[in-house]
This record gives structure tokens, C-alpha cells and sequence, in this order.
């Protein structure tokens, strides 16, 4: 099988599925979109391979530039709907379109654009999926190598026919224990050689020669010292690409430094989906080359991938992946429990537990996204990072109370609804509360306790500080949070404060002023509300004075 890639239909396929009639030109050229436009220049929006439709409303005369623009742009074909601006395919249009070998196909009146564009959107739909199923077909009949006698060697020429290339498996110290005919095994061992022998200093995109008679090629990747210590250089991952030459590294083993090494290469670049068949095979080697408590690691691994498959909306391909373990997964409803790493081997004997994806780990990190509160992260044992179970409902209450440490606790879900369940379970499990925090609890709690605090007083500091730079900071902060308070009313808010209504609204167009806002925006009123609740939230230093309670989210003046 070849390396994986979404073929999208030509036009001969579209023309057969939407009953247009072909002008001039070829139908083998692909379409990869359907775009709708009347500029006389649509260009500047298009990326190329579309199917461009139009009932030429604007153009008239010499359709000579119009082609030439559309040709440039690499369009897959021209659509001229008739029976509106015009009755038939202007002649002038034909003529230019086969000197200029664009493909031009008539659109019947009866034919609307938005039945060809969902046509087109069915079509490259289907392929998707069909790639989809030829990847998922291919990690069946890899599972299937590591079970044969020759383990780890069958998985290695298994996944060289996947990939329509090559495949080398190397030990840790970079010796080649096996290959397929055509393998660059070579090559990859002399780079891996040169890593690690390499200084800890940076060093600039190094060249790696290729077979006698082909260009080097670029070579990017990730490397790291084992232990933190000694001048070895052990890499984490390796791409190698060049002109019809693309090879991608990726080491073996559960701990912290390899046991192996295992390279694949192809003539064409790796799609993603061929990406994850590559996935797959490092998971299966990595099962077969650990043993005993390097052996649980490596299962650890596949439920990681299981676990992303079932974020992917794939239940019943997790399950297949999942059965050779003999793990099952649990029925609906289900509850997402989160944990930190340090919980990872007690929940791991009651139910399907799985560490939180690597790639998906620094999400915390990111703005609005879930993160560990203020010294948490100091007081938190080490032991990785975040670990997922999944847990049938009746169940959740039971196995949380098993787990080492905090948990969080999600709403009760489906796997269709798998993701949002683990971001509840991880916003809980982020609060710092310690103990189990279910997220139903935490959603009464107003909106503050759903954001990450450290991004709250931050987005408080900046839109509060000139304010705060201001000299009476006290009254106008105390003013302004009255004012909120109370809705915009002027009255009630004055009174609140002790002030004549005319003082209050001296302070408040001095706030205006300051902020360059306007206070009578829904908006703009939501936002400083924010900002004030954030700057009086448990734990913050420095927050203003205030006498009342947080202000109710303003409604209007």
C-alpha cells in the first residue's frame, strides 16, 4: 500500500455526479473546492483547484484576461450558469477558454450552485473517510505482524508496504538489527551518531548526506540529555527531507532513555493519517521490545492512543485497539475523572485510565484553558502530568475516592460528548481545591471559579490600571464598582456611596475618560465587572478596598 493521501474527485467525477455539460477542455483535473463568485477577478480569493461557478453578470466582451487570471490561479475548471445573466455560454468565452485550456462546463438553469458545492463537499467527504478506514485497516494488519513469530521484524516490513517505502529498526546505540531492501539505514545511523556525539550548545538546521548520487538533506529535530546530565545527546525525534526523500525517526521505549530507534522513509511526504499508521507501529514496537515494568509502560502508551481515538469520535476503533490488552472500556453514561500523575497507579486496576496526551498537556498553558491555581503547581507531587479515567456513573463516586490526591470530576456523558467531559473534569481538577471537585459543583460557583485565575487578574491589571495609576484610585475604583452594582442607576448607586448623585457622575466621566470607554456599553460594563469581581477574588494581592459585595453583571442604566 502507498503512503496515505486524500485523493480529492476530478471534474469528470463531479461532471458525472451533477449532470453538468463539459464545454471544453480536460476533466482529469482534481477539485478540491467549489467557490461561487461574479468579480471580474476573483483570484486574490481563491487557493487553486477550485471549481469556479458564476452567471457571469459582469463580464461581457473580451473574456481573453478573465481566463488568463483563472488559468494563473491553477483553477480545475470554469462553471457558466445559463438561463439568467446569460441564455447560452457566450462564444467569446468558449473560444478563450480552449486557447487557454481551462476546462469550462455549462450549468443548467435548473441546477442550483449550492447542489454542486454539497456535491463536491459528499465527494471529498467520502475519500476522507476511505483514507480513514485504509489507515485504520493498516494498524489492524500491524497489530497482526507483532503477533507472528518474528515480532518486531514483521512489524518493520509490515510497515514498510504500509507506507510504500522503507523501514530500519535500530538498537539504542544506533546498530541496525533489521531493515527492508531500499532502507537508508545507514544514513540514520551516522545522523543519530552525530547527535549524539553533538555539544548541548545550539547549533544551526544540520545536512544529512543521502544515497550516492542524491542531494543532502535538511534535517530537523529534537534532542535532549538523559538525566539532565553528561555531554551525550540522545534525540527525541528526527526528520529528514530532501527532493524525493522524506524520513522520519522516532525512539523506542518507555524510560527515560531509549531502547531503540525506528526509521521509515517514502519518496512523497507523510500525510497525517500516515502519520498515525507510523504512530501505531512505534506503539507496537515499543510493546514488544519492553518487558515487565517497561512492558506496563508501554501498554500505558496505547491506552494513550486509545484514548485519543476516542477523542477523534472513533469508540469502536479504540475498542478494537484496546481488546489485544484486555482492557475494556466502560458503558454510557460515563464520568471523566482527572487526576495528577501520582494517581496513575491506583485508578489504573478499577477502570480504563489513560495519561493525558502529551501534545495536549501544555493546553493549560494557554490562555482560557485550564491551568493549575497559584502554588499549586510547587505543592503538587511530581509524578508527570494530568491522567484521564473514564468511568461508568454508578462507579464515578467509588473510584474517585481509590485515586492518590485530587481529582476532578465530570457531568455524565457519552463518548460523543468525550471531550467536553474531559475539559470539565480538568477545570475541576485545576481548581486547587484538592479532594474531589465534581464540575457540577463548580459551575454554581459564579463565572470567576471557571476561569483561570492567574489569566483573570491579569486581563483585571491591564484594562484597571489607569485607574490604578490614578491618584484617587480608591474613589473612582469604589465609584465604579457602585455604579456597576447598582445596575447604572445613579440614585441608588450615590447612595451606596454617600455622594451627591452630580459627584458620582463627575467620577464617572472621569473613569470614561481614563478607561477610553464607554459606560454605557453592555459590553464594556460586562468587561470592568470582570475585572473588578477578578481583582476581589480570595487570594489576590493588592485588590482594592470594598465594602459590599461583589456587584451583580449590570443589566443597563
Amino acid at each position: 500500500m502507498d503512503n496515505f493521501e486524500v485523493m480529492a474527485p476530478s471534474l469528470r467525477v463531479v461532471v458525472r455526479r451533477t449532470g453538468l455539460r463539459p464545454i471544453t477542455g480536460s476533466l482529469d483535473a482534481v477539485v478540491r473546492w467549489v467557490a461561487v463568485s461574479e468579480l471580474e477577478d476573483p483570484t486574490p480569493y481563491l487557493e487553486g483547484d477550485e471549481l469556479l461557478l458564476t452567471t457571469g453578470m459582469r463580464l461581457e466582451g473580451d473574456f481573453s484576461g478573465y481566463v488568463a487570471r483563472l488559468v494563473a490561479r491553477g483553477v480545475a475548471g470554469l462553471g457558466f450558469a445559463v438561463g439568467l445573466t446569460h441564455e447560452d455560454v457566450p462564444p467569446e468565452l468558449v473560444s478563450a477558454a480552449t486557447a487557454a485550456g481551462l476546462p469550462l462546463l455549462e450549468v443548467p438553469r435548473e441546477t442550483p450552485f449550492i447542489s454542486i458545492s454539497k456535491a463536491v463537499s459528499e465527494l471529498l467527504a467520502a475519500e476522507q473517510y476511505e483514507e480513514i478506514t485504509r489507515a485504520f485497516a493498516a494498524q489492524g494488519r500491524l497489530t497482526r505482524a507483532a503477533l507472528r513469530p518474528e515480532g518486531v521484524h514483521a512489524v518493520i516490513d509490515r510497515l514498510a508496504r504500509e507506507v510504500g517505502g522503507w523501514a530500519a529498526l535500530l538498537d539504542e546505540t544506533g546498530e541496525v538489527r533489521h531493515a527492508t531492501p531500499g532502507a537508508e539505514a545507514e544514513a540514520v545511523a551516522a545522523e543519530l551518531a552525530r547527535l549524539r556525539a553533538a555539544r548541548p550548545a545550539p547549533h544551526p538546521p544540520a545536512e544529512c548526506a543521502g544515497p550516492e548520487g542524491q542531494a543532502p538533506a535538511a534535517v530537523a529535530g529534537h534532542a535532549t540529555r538523559p538525566g539532565g546530565g553528561g555531554a551525550e545527546r540522545l534525540p527525541s525525534s528526527l526528520a529528514i527531507s530532501g527532493p524525493g526523500r522524506h524520513v522520519v525517526v522516532q525512539p523506542l521505549g518507555g524510560g527515560p532513555r531509549p531502547r531503540g530507534f525506528f526509521a521509515v522513509g517514502a519518496v512523497r511526504p507523510f500525510s497525517p493519517v500516515t502519520q498515525t499508521v507510523i504512530n501505531a507501529a512505534a506503539s507496537l514496537l515499543t510493546l514488544a521490545l519492553e518487558q515487565g515494568g517497561a512492558r506496563q509502560e508501554a501498554e500505558r502508551r496505547v491506552r494513550t492512543a486509545v484514548f485519543e481515538l476516542l477523542l477523534a469520535g472513533a469508540p469502536d476503533r479504540a475498542r478494537a485497539v484496546l481488546a489485544p490488552l484486555g482492557g475494556r472500556l466502560p458503558g454510557e453514561p460515563l464520568v471523566v475523572l482527572a487526576a495528577h500523575g501520582e494517581a496513575l497507579d491506583s485508578l489504573e486496576p478499577h477502570t480504563f485510565t489513560a495519561r493525558f496526551p502529551p501534545a495536549r498537556q501544555d493546553d493549560a498553558a494557554r490562555p482560557g484553558a485550564p491551568g493549575p491555581a497559584r502554588g499549586e503547581a510547587a505543592a503538587r507531587p511530581s509524578g508527570g502530568g494530568d491522567v484521564v479515567a473514564l468511568v461508568a456513573g454508578e462507579a464515578a463516586e467509588e473510584v474517585a475516592s481509590l485515586a492518590d490526591g485530587a481529582v476532578g470530576m465530570s457531568a455524565p456523558c457519552t463518548y460523543g460528548e468525550l471531550s467536553s467531559g474531559v475539559e470539565q473534569a480538568r477545570r475541576a481538577l485545576h481548581t486547587g481545591s484538592g479532594g474531589v471537585v465534581r464540575y457540577a459543583d463548580l459551575a454554581g460557583q459564579g463565572l470567576l471559579r471557571l476561569l483561570d485565575p492567574a489569566a483573570a487578574q491579569a486581563f483585571s491589571a491591564a484594562l484597571l490600571a489607569p485607574l490604578v495609576r490614578h491618584g484617587a484610585r480608591a474613589d473612582l475604583l469604589e465609584s465604579l464598582r457602585a455604579y456597576l452594582g447598582s445596575n447604572g442607576h445613579w440614585d441608588a448607586a450615590a447612595q451606596r456611596l454617600g455622594v451627591h448623585r452630580h459627584t458620582l457622575r463627575y467620577r464617572m466621566r472621569r473613569v470614561a475618560e481614563l478607561l477610553g470607554r464607554d459606560l454605557d456599553d453592555p459590553g464594556v460594563r460586562a468587561e470592568l465587572w470582570i475585572a473588578l469581581a477578578a481583582t476581589s477574588a480570595p487570594g489576590h494581592e493588592g485588590a482594592p478596598p470594598r465594602d459590599a459585595e461583589p456587584p451583580s453583571p449590570p443589566t443597563g442604566a
